[in-house]
């Protein structure tokens, strides 16, 4: 725990220049996308299991986003995807028509330039509109359906949904319930979901996992929050075998967890943090560069980030953060022992 202690405290002056990106092309001069093929669930597994010696995935939350590019967007998603290997955290909300669309909210006033519910409207009629950037700057880019994006997606890039029906004020228990039953009728054989390989579940309890499980549902992988050791044993107590599960442990790593982490990587799980409420909130971007640094350095296996483009030159592999370590261990050695010969001088 001091060793982490340190590395944190070190960072501030160890920051490193800034690494230089891989431009990578397709024939014609395109960008390359950096894609992994999922045809399985076994693959999908694979994809998501602990390694050691793995560089830690920077997953791209609601799709990810920068100047240009909005949330919850095909064209954000491959933007993303030709900077650096990802994967997307994405919402969706039914239209009056019955129609998925990529959407966080239940309203499209924060992200587009109409205003109202989602559900308000039929999807023809939400292709008025434009999806708005995180500065509220107009692009050309519409509301995708989820069935467009999945298409998209298939044989490019991993998908963790996130059913905001389940935690979203103002939806009624009738509505949740309708909403997980729904899920299921998609991912059961002949669902619209269930020739797809490529889908994460995040959910909000064990509870919800479960509901999940019991009704037969076999072709995903959980993102579960297992935060504690009473959440550790909960999960291992359950039926769900642990390479179903990819592990949230909040919003950054703890040191006095560290138990619960080593008896997860123990059973193959990998560890994701999410810092969409914590560093990607630091305004300086020299600041939030430092932020990022020291979320890499404690070495969670998965960073959940609303910028995932702003770590495509910072140390990702292990190699590199643990040679970042090394540098601000001994450069915290050097300003200890400085201070140190400062203080016996003014004895």
């Amino acid at each position: 725990m001091r060793r982490f202690h340190i590395l944190i405290a070190s960072l501030a002056v160890v920051v490193p220049a800034t690494f230089p990106a891989v431009a990578e092309e397709r024939n014609g001069g395109e960008p390359k996308l950096h894609t992994v093929q999922i045809n399985s669930l076994e693959d999908l597994k694979a994809y998501f299991a602990y390694d050691p010696d793995r560089d830690i995935i920077v997953s791209g939350h609601r799709g990810g986003m920068m100047p240009g590019y909005p949330e919850n967007c095909i064209e954000s998603c491959e933007k993303t995807l030709s900077l650096m290997p990802t994967f997307f955290e994405i919402d969706f909300s039914f239209t009056k028509d019955s129609v998925m669309v990529l959407m966080h909210d239940l309203t499209i006033d924060r992200t587009t330039t109409g205003k109202g519910r989602v559900a308000d409207y039929t999807y023809e009629e939400l292709q008025q509109f434009n999806l708005v950037d995180r500065n509220r700057n107009v692009t050309p880019y519409k509301i995708p359906r989820l069935k467009d994006m999945l298409e998209w997606g298939k044989d490019k890039v991993a998908f963790n949904f996130d059913n905001k029906y389940i935690n979203t004020k103002g939806v009624s228990e009738e509505v949740r319930k309708a909403s997980l039953d729904y899920y299921i009728r998609q991912l059961k054989p002949g669902g619209d979901w269930s020739m797809y390989h490529n889908i994460m579940l995040s959910v909000r309890s064990l509870d919800e996992a479960l509901y999940y499980w019991n009704n037969g549902i076999r072709n995903v992988m959980f993102c579960c929050e297992i935060s504690s050791r009473e959440m550790f044993d909960a999960y291992d107590a359950s039926p769900i075998p642990w390479d179903y599960i990819m592990a949230y442990i909040r919003l950054s790593v703890d040191p006095q967890l560290q138990e619960v982490y080593d008896l997860l990587h123990e059973r193959g799980v990998s560890t994701m943090i999410s810092i969409t409420g914590s560093s990607d909130k630091v305004k300086n971007a020299r600041d939030r560069r430092v932020s990022y640094l020291r979320e890499l350095v404690s070495e969670p296996d998965l960073i959940e980030t609303d910028y995932p483009s702003e770590f495509v030159d910072l140390p990702r592999t292990r190699a590199e953060i643990h040679a970042l370590q090394d540098r601000a261990i001994k450069g915290n050695r050097a300003f200890q022992s400085k201070s140190k010969k400062n203080r016996n001088k003014q004895k």
